[in-house]
């Protein structure tokens, strides 16, 4: 099944949110839905995604949504206790994103692989 608006090759709409591939949700709203990455690369890994396809985060055009998918990260962190602890938020766009769907993930507690530029230590900015 494509949902409205979805190009191809679209991970999130080809195959989270149409159920093709399982995952384990952590929250869901009414067009939010968070859940543990399918291949983790740090400790804690979760996604966070509007059910809505929206291609890149300059493309969302409802600040609303914009703060309920922060307010559903905040939500996690706080449930994880990871407010005391250290966690990222990161939000790719251009040649940096991997798929065509706006996604944020929240990453915390040690990277799994550590020779990966982008999970040792700070990220470059």
């Amino acid at each position: 099944m494509r949902l409205t608006g979805e190009p191809v090759g679209d991970f999130y709409c080809d195959s989270v949110l149409s159920g093709r591939v399982h995952v384990t949700i952590v929250a869901e709203t009414g067009r939010v839905l968070a859940f543990e990455h399918t291949r983790p690369t740090w400790e804690t890994h979760v996604v966070i995604i509007p059910k809505q396809h929206i291609t890149r985060l300059i493309d969302v055009t409802d600040p609303t949504l914009l703060s309920e998918l922060l307010e559903v990260a905040v939500s996690i962190i706080r449930e994880r206790g990871l407010a005391e602890t250290n966690y990222k938020l990161i939000t790719n766009g251009g040649s940096y994103q991997s798929t065509p769907h706006l996604h944020i993930h929240l990453v915390s507690g040690d990277p799994l692989d550590p020779a990966n530029p982008a999970q040792a230590g700070e990220m470059a900015v």
